[in-house]
């Protein structure tokens, strides 16, 4: 999984209207100096969160950007699907495909469920991590973050009971 810029600053942007636990509108201005962005970017990056309805918009003198939902309620994939379709792109068949139209493992693919199963994984990591989850130290979200991924037993134990389902599903 890459992360873009664009899903990186709308990350921090989201952060920037949630830290200050207020309903008082947050001028654009402010979050691009906080985050050393331009306004203009900054801008852009808001009006695509108010068109997913995860900001409002504040028109006035006093205006800005507030969050629509609490941050409990927004997860790390409703932001990042924003700025992009797929969290994790699993259309590595169709780009690994050497001299072929199309790979000459797509019968028998012992990397497919592996990649498939890191998808599940990151997906389900990102929707189980909240805005409000990421409102606190760098050290308590690490520590929160190594308890809820630490996995126990054999690759291939995982590998088979975690998205067994998943797997037989898209042969």
């Amino acid at each position: 999984m890459k992360v873009t810029s664009m899903e990186e600053y709308g990350l921090r942007c989201m952060l920037q209207l949630a830290l200050p636990q207020t309903d008082e509108p947050i001028p654009v201005s402010l979050v691009a100096k906080n985050e050393g962005l331009s306004p203009e970017y900054t801008g852009k990056l808001l009006n695509l969160l108010r068109q997913a309805e995860l900001v409002d918009s504040v028109r006035g003198r006093n205006g800005g950007f507030v969050l629509a939902r609490a941050p409990e309620n927004i997860s790390l994939a409703d932001i990042l699907r924003v700025f992009s379709l797929d969290l994790f792109d699993v259309e590595y068949c169709n780009r690994f495909t050497g001299t072929e139209d199309i790979c000459v493992h797509t019968t028998s693919c012992t990397l497919r469920p592996v990649w498939w199963m890191v998808s599940g994984m990151v997906s389900k990591t990102l929707e189980s991590i909240s805005l409000l989850d990421l409102m606190c130290k760098e050290s308590e979200i690490q520590r929160e973050l190594n308890v809820q991924l630490s996995i126990k037993g054999p690759v291939t134990e995982r590998l088979f009971q975690i998205n067994k389902d998943q797997i037989n599903e898209n042969l």
